[in-house]
C-alpha cells in the first residue's frame, strides 16, 4: 500500500518526499521495524519516538510519520499528532477488520476479565467462533497467546483483529482499559456492543480524579464530548453509582442503545438477578427480564461479583444474538478464570484462594465472599503496587483489617518504590482496634508461608493482588519469576514435609 493511501484517513497530513512510496507494515516501536515498515514517531511519557527515527530508517523504514520535520533522507508525513494518526492508518492498512467481526468491548474497574471470559464462552457454546483480547490471555483464531497489555496500541490492535478474521473468528471480545480510551487506542474500532461493569478507585496516578477516570470510561459509549466509539448497544450495570450516571446520560442521548442490568435486582433494568446465593461450588440466581420471562441460572463461580459479571455477560451475548435461555444454559459450564478466586493446592483442612484483587473495592468483594464461605477464620495476604495510585493503599489496609481475622501485609509489585514505604502507607490505613491481627512481612513468599502455617481447619486463605501474574517487578526494571499459585503449592509441600520430619 502506498504511503498516501495508508494515511488517507488521518487529519492534516503534509508530505515531504514521495507520498507514493510503498509501505508493507506499520510500527511505533523502532525495534519492530523491518524493510518496508512505516514508522510512527510517537512522543511518550518516557521517550520520544522521533529520537529513534534514525534507527528505524537504518532498519529499513521507507517513510516516517512525524510531528516535526527530521533531518533524514526518507519521505516524511507530518501530522499534528502521530498517536492520533495511528488508529485510522492501522484500520485502513489492515482492511478495517472490526467491520467483519461481531465485537463486544468491556470496561470498568473490576470484572472485565471474568466477564470477557464468560461472553466468549457463551458465544462459543452457541456456535460462534470467538476471539479474545484481555488481561490474562488473548485467543486469536483458536490459539492462545501471551498478553503484553490489556488494550494494545492501535497498530497492534488492528493487526490482532485482522488475524482474528483471517483465522476464522466471527466474533471478538475485548477488555478496554481507561488508559486505552484516554490515549485514543480504540479509535476506528467498530464495536457492536459495549459494557460498563463498575467504577471504583484505581489508576489515580494516571487520571486526575474519579471524575476524570469516569469520563475516560464514558468515551466507549458514544455519549458526551470526545467519544472514542459509538457501539450500537450499551450494557450498563445500574447498581453501580457511576453506572447509574452513565445510564442517565445514555437515556438522554442514545436511549435506543441502552440495556440496563441490575445484579442486586433492585434497579430498573432490562435484566435483573433475583434470589441470588453462592457457596464454594458456585452461584445460583434467577435472571428476570423486563418482559416478564425468567430463567434459573447456575454458574460454577462463587461471589456476588461473579453474579454481576454473569448478568452483564448474558446481556452482552444477548445483544449479539444469543437468547437468554441459551446463555443461561451455557453458564453452567463456564470455565474458571485464572487468578480470579482460583482454588489452589490440595490441602484438605483449609482452602486457599488466589485472586487478582488489587483495588479497595475488589479486595472488599473477594474478602466478603470468602468470609461467607469460611467455616473458620479468614486470612488475607495482600500488598499494593508501586508507581501506581497511592491513595488506595490505606484504603486497602482498612478493608483487610475490617474483613479478615489475620491480615498479612506484604509486597505486590513494588517497581521503583521502596517496598517498606508502600507497606507503611497500607498499615497507616488500619485504625487501632480494627479487628484483624495484622502482620507485616515484606517478602511475599515468606508472607504466603506465614499465612499457610497459621491456617487451621475450616479457614480460608486469600492471597490477593497478583492473581494470574507470573512475575514480581522491582526497581530498575528487575523482574523475578513469581506465581502466587505455584508458590502456594511449593509452600504447602514444604509445610507438610516439615510436619513429617517433626
Amino acid at each position: 500500500m502506498r504511503l498516501r493511501e495508508v494515511l488517507a484517513g488521518a487529519a492534516a497530513v503534509e508530505y515531504a518526499g514521495d507520498p507514493d512510496v510503498e509501505v508493507s507494515d506499520l510500527a511505533y516501536d523502532s525495534h519492530q521495524v523491518r524493510p518496508g515498515t512505516l514508522y510512527f514517531c510517537v512522543p511518550g511519557a518516557r521517550a520520544d519516538g522521533h529520537d529513534f527515527a534514525a534507527a528505524a530508517v537504518k532498519a529499513g523504514a521507507p517513510a516516517l510519520v512525524v510531528e516535526r520535520r527530521l533531518d533524514l533522507r526518507v519521505p516524511q508525513a507530518r501530522v499534528a499528532s502521530a498517536r492520533d494518526a495511528m488508529p485510522p492508518a492501522a484500520a485502513r492498512f489492515f482492511g478495517d477488520p472490526t467491520a467483519e467481526l461481531a465485537l463486544a468491548g468491556i470496561t470498568g474497574t473490576n470484572g472485565k476479565t471474568t466477564t470477557a471470559f464468560l461472553v466468549r464462552h457463551l458465544l462459543e457454546s452457541t456456535g460462534t467462533r470467538t476471539g479474545l483480547l484481555g488481561t490474562v490471555k488473548r485467543v486469536i483464531g483458536g490459539a492462545e497467546e501471551e498478553v503484553v497489555r490489556t488494550t494494545p496500541e492501535a497498530i497492534d490492535l488492528q493487526r490482532a483483529f485482522r488475524r482474528m478474521v483471517d483465522g476464522g473468528d466471527r466474533a471478538g471480545v475485548m477488555e478496554v482499559s481507561s488508559h486505552a480510551l484516554a490515549l485514543g487506542r480504540i479509535a476506528q474500532v467498530d464495536f457492536d456492543v459495549a459494557a460498563f461493569t463498575n467504577l471504583t478507585q484505581d489508576h489515580l496516578d494516571f487520571h486526575r480524579d474519579m471524575d476524570d477516570y469516569f469520563l475516560a470510561k464514558r468515551r466507549l459509549f458514544g455519549v458526551g464530548p470526545g467519544a472514542a466509539a459509538s457501539p450500537r448497544r450499551c450494557v450498563v450495570n445500574v447498581d453501580d453509582a457511576y453506572g447509574a450516571r452513565l445510564a442517565r446520560e445514555l437515556e438522554a442521548e442514545r436511549p435506543e442503545a441502552l440495556v440496563r442490568v441490575s445484579p442486586t435486582g433492585r434497579g430498573k433494568a432490562e435484566l435483573a438477578a433475583r434470589d441470588a446465593s453462592f457457596d464454594t461450588a458456585g452461584s445460583r440466581f434467577r435472571i428476570a427480564a423486563a418482559d416478564g420471562t425468567e430463567a434459573e441460572a447456575v454458574i460454577p463461580l462463587p461471589g456476588d461479583f461473579n453474579i454481576a459479571n454473569a448478568l452483564v455477560a448474558v446481556a452482552l451475548a444477548g445483544c449479539l444474538g444469543v437468547s437468554v435461555a441459551d446463555a443461561t444454559a451455557a453458564l453452567a459450564t463456564a470455565p474458571a478464570v485464572p487468578g480470579r478466586l482460583e482454588p489452589v493446592g490440595d490441602e484438605a483442612r483449609f482452602t486457599v484462594l488466589v485472586d487478582y484483587a488489587h483495588t479497595p473495592d475488589s479486595l472488599r468483594g473477594v474478602l466478603e465472599a470468602a468470609r461467607r464461605l469460611a467455616a473458620g477464620r479468614l486470612i488475607a495476604v495482600f500488598g499494593a503496587g508501586g508507581d501506581r495510585d497511592r491513595a488506595k493503599r490505606p484504603l486497602m489496609g482498612a478493608t483487610a483489617a475490617r474483613l479478615a481475622d489475620l491480615a498479612v501485609v506484604t509486597s505486590d509489585n513494588p517497581r521503583s518504590e521502596d517496598p517498606h514505604a508502600i507497606i507503611s502507607a497500607i498499615v497507616a490505613g488500619i485504625a487501632a482496634g480494627a479487628g484483624a491481627e495484622v502482620v507485616v512481612e515484606p517478602d511475599r513468599r515468606a508472607a504466603i508461608r506465614l499465612a499457610l502455617a497459621a491456617a487451621d481447619a475450616g479457614d480460608i486463605v486469600v492471597i490477593a493482588g497478583k492473581g494470574h501474574e507470573q512475575g514480581q517487578e522491582f526497581a530498575g526494571g528487575r523482574k523475578i519469576r513469581f506465581d502466587d499459585r505455584q508458590v502456594v503449592r511449593e509452600e504447602l509441600a514444604r509445610l507438610r514435609a516439615g510436619e513429617r520430619v517433626g
